[in-house]
């Protein structure tokens, strides 16, 4: 007899969440689809199932989070994998960013991831089994101009989720960090990257930044979405799955670049580091 296995997964409603909720309902496992309008989420699915729950919640809000969280646990009875998807761009510069729109991206890439962490764990621990899939980016490992703000919140996640495994891996549980590249989605439209208010004329290369992300990348990305999704639902089964996973090959391109600039910078400065130690 088969058992399904109950996912909870945020950003339901659109991109990789959309594509992980497809490919989990056709093989039978329950789904606890949460978005900011659900309506919206069962239109792009056109189906009916019994297998999903599809619910509205404010990821930003904590009441509503919990409140999302127990509805599914009270309907499915359990949650055996949380993946973290909800989560937004912004592509500007540092300068150009305002108070609000760096405390809305925070809120939601950052805060809210939290807020269903902190929600789902007690139930996990209770079981002492569970795996939290966290949705990362390649950018939450190397940063660049006009998307500062964006690779903040990312590398967040990265330090979150690290210490995180740590923590909960006596109680049976697992911790994913997926690090996509350029995934060929809607991510880059104005519903899921945004441009601040009060840009600055000066920042000339900020422009064509955001004029390349704006006509030139869209439906131009390396990374495929059903293979993407697929990868991540092999990988949370998985008897032990890496705490890291890249995806794509414009993924392992900036990784490399990053470890490479890691490693020589440290070693081109390895004499002046050693040097602050206390003399013995």
């Amino acid at each position: 007899m088969k058992t399904s296995k109950t996912w909870f997964i945020t950003g339901a409603s659109q991109g990789i969440g959309l594509e992980l909720v497809k490919q989990l309902l056709q093989n039978e496992n329950n789904v606890i689809a949460v978005t900011r309008n659900s309506e919206k989420l069962k239109k792009a699915l056109n189906i009916d199932s019994a297998h999903l729950l599809a619910l509205d919640m404010d990821i930003t809000n904590e009441e509503s989070v919990n409140k999302a969280v127990n509805e599914g646990i009270n309907h499915f009875g359990k949650i055996d994998f949380l993946i973290n998807n909800a989560g937004y761009g912004i592509v500007g510069g540092i300068e150009e960013s305002s108070a609000s729109e760096v405390q809305a991206n925070f809120d939601i890439n950052v805060f809210g991831l939290l807020h269903v962490t902190r929600a789902v764990l007690p139930f996990m621990r209770k079981e002492k089994s569970g795996t939290i899939i966290n949705l990362s980016s390649v950018f939450g490992l190397i940063a660049g101009a006009g998307w500062g703000i964006y690779c903040a919140t990312k590398f967040a996640v990265e330090a979150l989720s690290e210490a995180l495994d740590q923590e909960v891996k006596p109680f049976g549980l697992k911790v994913i960090v997926i690090e996509p590249g350029y995934i060929r989605t809607g991510f880059l439209s104005v519903e899921s990257v945004i441009s601040p208010k009060n840009t600055i004329d000066a920042y000339t290369e900020l422009t064509e930044i955001r004029r390349k992300h704006q006509h030139d990348i869209p439906g131009n990305q390396i990374g495929d979405p059903i293979k993407v999704a697929s990868t991540i639902i092999k990988t949370a089964l998985l008897a032990e799955p890496p705490l890291r996973l890249l995806l794509g090959s414009d993924a392992l391109q900036y990784a490399n670049y990053k470890v490479e600039m890691l490693s020589s910078g440290i070693e081109q400065n390895k004499e002046i580091t050693l040097s602050t130690d206390y003399t013995t």
